[in-house]
């Protein structure tokens, strides 16, 4: 019998249902974060250059690029490893910035009735798409085997 199933939640983000030990029924999802949340400890780090700052950057790249690329002259050959050198050095840190991005994974419960189990609702951030999967993954067996979403070295904290 499948036990997970996806799922609808009421903001009309995918998660996954699971039923734990006692019988509830969890949601487990995780949601991308496009910026980084603020947090105590971050306090002094947070001041950011801005947007300004990375169009500027990024603009004056694009000119030296259309300059050196206008100003070659026609007679000069450059081999096509030097172009495809230059579309990984201009692509590495976009690439690294999207693989890297936190992910927030969310269990939560509505609680149960019948045994008088209060609803829960635990959080936590992890980096990287892939290191995101496979906490979902531990989060569905912890759920399944012990009943509870954290473990010792979980990201997830109880929020309620």
């Amino acid at each position: 019998m499948e036990t997970a199933a996806l799922y609808t939640t009421t903001a009309g983000m995918m998660g996954r249902q699971v039923f734990d030990l006692y019988k509830r029924e969890w949601v487990v999802r995780r949601n991308i974060e496009w910026s980084m949340p603020a947090t105590g400890e971050d306090f002094e780090h947070d001041v950011d250059g801005g947007r300004g700052a990375a169009v500027l950057i990024l603009s004056a790249m694009f000119v030296f690029w259309v300059i050196l690329i206008v100003w070659t002259p026609s007679k000069v050959h450059i081999p096509w490893y030097l172009w495809l050198l230059a579309v990984v050095v201009a692509a590495f840190f976009p690439v690294r910035w999207l693989l890297r991005r936190p992910w927030t994974v969310v269990a939560e419960t509505k609680g149960s009735y019948a045994q008088d189990m209060p609803a829960e609702r635990w959080t936590g951030l992890v980096r990287g798409e892939a290191k995101s999967r496979e906490e979902i993954r531990i989060v569905r067996r912890r759920l399944e085997t012990q009943g509870t979403p954290g473990h010792a070295d979980s990201p997830l904290q109880p929020v309620n």
